[in-house]
């Protein structure tokens, strides 16, 4: 199954030096994403076409009306940038039922397997644009219109020739601070210290926004461990949560 409407994948670089000639990823373009190999599974599929009706919402270049979106339920708005499988996703949404969450995730088995989850928990505060979240900010979404905005264990692009991959950079954080209300948050959460460092360095740096901890926040209590998470800190890895709020 493919997406209507949706941007080309951009695949990681080779481990060989040519990949270090490419430009840096912001002078191509600014995008949230790279490509993630999977399949979609039968479960999923039924999901698409089931649930893809009620809850999926179409990329248009053209302002967004949150609340029709929504089935004209009003309220705060959250945009998740990369949801992975839902897992998370699906318990926030749960646990937060008064607030509306748009979700960006281009990977088509995760967005299948969230569909799911959202038709086995009856829930309605959810929906998925199948697309480059920067595309969205950009053309759909109106400066000061979100709450809240989660980003999950982005990709760590773990060498360091890579890092200038990784989606939280000066650019990006603008982008996301001008488009969150007053006493709007950001919250990034990362298993890999070097790239929690480069997140505090860069949200810290960003005029907009204030720290809401000394450092790094504790966890807050509506995202939940995932059995990833779990597994990792079981074996001494650590977790990283970062809580910035528009000034």
């Amino acid at each position: 199954m493919t997406f209507p409407n949706t941007v080309p994948h951009d695949s990681p670089p080779s481990d060989d030096d040519a990949a270090d000639n490419k430009p840096h990823p912001l002078h191509r373009r600014l995008k949230s994403f790279v490509k993630r190999a999977g399949r979609t599974t039968d479960g999923q599929a039924r999901a698409f076409a089931e649930l893809g009706p009620l809850f999926l919402i179409p990329y248009k270049p053209e302002p967004l009306d949150l609340a029709a979106a929504f089935g004209g339920r009003t309220g705060p708005t959250v945009l998740e940038i990369g949801f992975g499988m839902g897992e998370a996703t699906a318990h926030i949404a749960t646990v937060l039922p008064e607030t509306n969450f748009l979700c960006c995730e281009v990977h088509e088995p995760g967005v299948g397997a969230l569909l799911k989850r959202i038709g086995e928990q009856s829930i309605t505060n959810i929906r998925i644009c199948a697309h480059d979240a920067v595309d969205v900010l950009d053309h759909m979404l109106q400066p000061g219109s979100l709450a809240g905005v989660h980003v999950f264990f982005p990709d760590p692009w773990h060498k360091k020739r890579h890092n200038k991959r990784r989606l939280i950079q000066p650019e990006f954080v603008k982008k996301l601070a001008g488009h969150l209300q007053p006493g709007g948050y950001i919250h990034c959460a990362t298993d890999w210290q070097p790239y929690a460092e480069q997140m505090l360095e860069v949200l810290s740096a960003e005029s907009l926004l204030r720290n809401t901890a000394e450092g790094y926040a504790p966890k807050p209590g509506y995202r939940p461990l995932t059995k990833f998470e779990n597994r990792g800190l079981k074996l001494g890895h650590g977790v990283w949560d970062l809580v910035f709020q528009r000034a």
